[in-house]
């Protein structure tokens, strides 16, 4: 049954993701063009409200995206990202029509960002509405919120986001794609410090990442 209680993911040591607060669940993947950028995204399943669940974050379970104990006994998630802000984290990059933040540190390879000449190009070279909208809806989609479009007068163009968790998957790579955590919900390390509380965030469920909890794209190398 839901509860109104505070919405809430706990990374516990060397085990899964606890989610608290009944946040809303769903699957999407990515729709990709011919060259294999992501253009959008489908929804292919959505999982009945709990209250509490547990996210499998080593890449083994055979429950996806539940956590069945598979990380037990010698899944080493330990934690080895910062507790940096997005601004102690991001580049300011100047362009003509609209500017960028990029926090590299934060990308999933999620590939909006690669069509239409690449939002880089685009922000530094393009002089048309058109191509301002096009930056945008990359930057909108964007799930790590590694890039973020800000206007002329300063204003950060944030997308309006629900609070919930997306697993993502991705058809193109033929991989699994990372959590995707939206709206602002917190997120509490296994020592029990909360990182910056960010719009939207994306955390590791392959368990390879070097960022870890959060996805540093480590999904898409091939296992040796």
């Amino acid at each position: 049954m839901a509860t109104k209680g505070k919405r809430k993911i706990k990374v516990l040591k060397n085990g899964p993701y606890e989610v608290m607060g009944s946040v809303p669940l769903n699957h999407l993947e990515f729709v990709p063009n011919e060259r294999g950028f992501s253009l959008d995204y489908k929804e292919i399943k959505v999982y009945p409200l709990q209250e509490s669940y547990h996210l499998c974050r080593c890449g083994r379970s055979k429950n996806k995206p539940f956590c069945d104990g598979s990380h037990l006994p010698d899944f080493d998630g330990t934690e080895t990202a910062s507790h940096k802000t997005y601004d102690e984290m991001a580049e300011f990059i100047e362009g003509k029509l609209l500017d960028l933040l990029d926090a590299k540190e934060l990308c999933a390879a999620a590939r909006f960002c690669d069509t239409k000449s690449g939002t880089w190009n685009l922000v530094r070279t393009a002089e048309n509405a058109d191509a301002k909208d096009i930056v945008l809806y990359q930057c909108d989609h964007c799930p790590s919120g590694r890039l973020t479009a800000v206007l002329k007068d300063g204003t950060r163009v944030e997308p309006e986001l629900p609070q919930e968790i997306s697993i993502l998957e991705d058809p193109a790579k033929g991989v699994m794609g990372p959590i995707w955590v939206k709206g602002g919900i917190e997120i509490e390390d296994s020592d029990g410090k909360a990182y910056p509380i960010r719009n939207r965030v994306t955390l590791c469920r392959c368990g390879k990442s070097e960022n870890k909890p959060f996805c540093d794209a480590s999904h898409l190398k091939k296992d040796e």
